[in-house]
């Protein structure tokens, strides 16, 4: 390994201490609402409070990518990562000291905004400091780590008490944020401010390389990308009316809305009494320790298969093989075999076999593939855009969850999630690009196509124009004075 990939390798460990959080907060309620149902807590809730304090972190998660839009462009990626525990660890300390369900949301949905800075910011970063042969490792490291996260809160989140788990949050932002004290700025960050120095010393840090040449050269073919993208705006409005943004924005939204109404995230959170429902001889404590721990080991092939696999097979066969399995769970309660017990099995093992293929899959790949098709000057705006969105998507999966069960089952259910993976994986065949060992300018030549030339000619003449402008001004100004 290169001296240099051993220092892309640290920052990325470090920002996965970070996505390990956000992986213990996203899963916090799956082992959470059975002591609650059990009054092994000090706050009384309701079954509909409790669907409210589950979905109201979706809102809060909005938020935080909303607030991660400026914060990412007026003071830099890293600065996000480490603000994003202040709400952590302030959420937490409110849960600490109250019994009342009105303060559980509040605490939820700050849990959200910190949730929605990282996630929002992680990808952007790893995708803009990492070599093109490992950002796709890198860069799911942060999707790895969130499910390790998710698998540690649901093994020992049964076993201890509620306060116990509370303790460890106020705990945990706070080591995060200590590993990334020491990670270096994005130079393409840098360079679009024009801290020139400041991008060469990351730069040098980053690559590991002190040879001057080879420092420049590099910078200098930075340099030039972010120019080109840096010449047209960075607002929302560039964004949707850019032609060359056009089709980046359409997979984007595509794959974001196909992985989240696939149900992961529901199915996560209410996976215990699903199995119940199902009528099988399992313990819940011991369902959840399977399905986090599967979750987990299945997150470290994935992190090695990016780079070698590409992403576009991977988003399409998993989107594929979910459908099935969620058919196959959907047929199961539509039908509630009981003929003998080993039936009862089905939905379990399929949500298994889903969990599986998902993570190995769209919900890792579509995480790295959002990261890399925007060009630097809409980069933030569209990681904002796409985590609105996703929340809101989420607020909708999670809180609905309950309304589409009451309406026709979970047969009903399932056959929807199987819907959404099917057209999923339709949409990516026909649309998804792969971005493989591709340069992030590489990746937009081929999405942009001829608009990449044809929009940088016409922004050269504008450039042109508008100086040619302000030389005029000067010397009418000059000439008058």
């Amino acid at each position: 390994m290169a001296e240099g990939r051993q220092a892309q390798y640290l920052v990325a460990a470090a920002v996965s201490v970070a996505a390990m959080v956000v992986g213990i907060l996203l899963a916090w309620s799956t082992p959470v609402i059975p002591k609650f149902h059990n009054n092994e807590t000090t706050i009384n809730i309701t079954d509909k409070e409790i669907s409210w304090m589950a979905a109201i972190a979706s809102p809060g998660f909005m938020a935080g990518s909303l607030v991660t839009r400026y914060i990412s462009d007026m003071f830099g990626r890293r600065a996000v990562i480490l603000s994003s525990a202040g709400p952590m660890i302030i959420a937490t300390m409110i849960i600490l000291n109250t019994t009342t369900v009105w303060c559980l949301y509040v605490t939820r949905f700050l849990w959200g905004a910190g949730n929605g800075m990282i996630i929002t910011v992680s990808a952007m970063y790893l995708a803009e400091v990492s070599d093109p042969e490992i950002r796709g490792r890198a860069t799911s490291s942060i999707r790895y780590m969130t499910n390790f996260g998710s698998f540690l809160i649901m093994s020992v989140g049964p076993f201890v008490s509620y306060h116990t788990i509370s303790y460890t949050l106020l705990v945990l932002p706070i080591c995060y944020f200590v590993a990334c004290c020491f990670i270096p700025e994005s130079p393409y960050y840098l360079l679009k401010k024009g801290k020139f120095n400041a991008a060469r010393a990351s730069l040098v840090r980053l690559s590991g390389n002190k040879d001057a040449k080879v420092i420049d050269s590099r910078l200098s073919a930075m340099g030039v990308a972010v120019k080109k993208d840096m010449r047209r705006s960075g607002s929302l409005k560039e964004l949707f009316i850019g032609k060359q943004y056009r089709k980046a924005l359409i997979i984007c939204i595509g794959l974001k809305t196909f992985q989240i109404m696939s149900g992961s995230l529901a199915i996560q959170q209410y996976l215990g009494q699903i199995v119940q429902e199902s009528e099988a001889d399992v313990k819940v404590s011991t369902v959840l320790i399977i399905y986090g721990a599967v979750k987990f080991i299945v997150g470290i092939f994935s992190s090695m298969i990016m780079d070698k696999a590409g992403r576009r097979p991977l988003i399409i066969y998993s989107f594929f093989s979910t459908g099935i399995f969620h058919i196959v769970v959907a047929t199961y309660f539509l039908i509630q075999p009981n003929s003998s017990p080993y039936y009862n099995y089905i939905p379990f093992i399929g949500l298994v076999f889903t969990c599986i293929i998902s993570v190995l899959g769209y919900d890792s790949a579509v995480f790295v593939i959002n990261a890399e098709i925007f060009p630097l000057n809409v980069k933030s705006v569209a990681m904002t855009l796409q985590n609105i969105l996703g929340g809101f998507l989420n607020f909708l999966s999670v809180k609905g969850y309950q309304e589409m069960k009451d309406a026709t089952g979970l047969a009903g259910v399932f056959g929807f999630y199987a819907c959404m993976a099917i057209v999923g994986a339709i949409f990516s065949y026909f649309l998804a690009t792969e971005t493989k060992g591709k340069s992030l300018k590489e990746i937009q030549v081929e999405l942009q196509g001829d608009l990449y030339d044809e929009v940088d000619e016409k922004t050269k003449i504008d450039m042109v124009k508008k100086d040619e402008k302000e030389t005029e001004l000067k010397e009418l100004t000059r000439d008058f004075t």
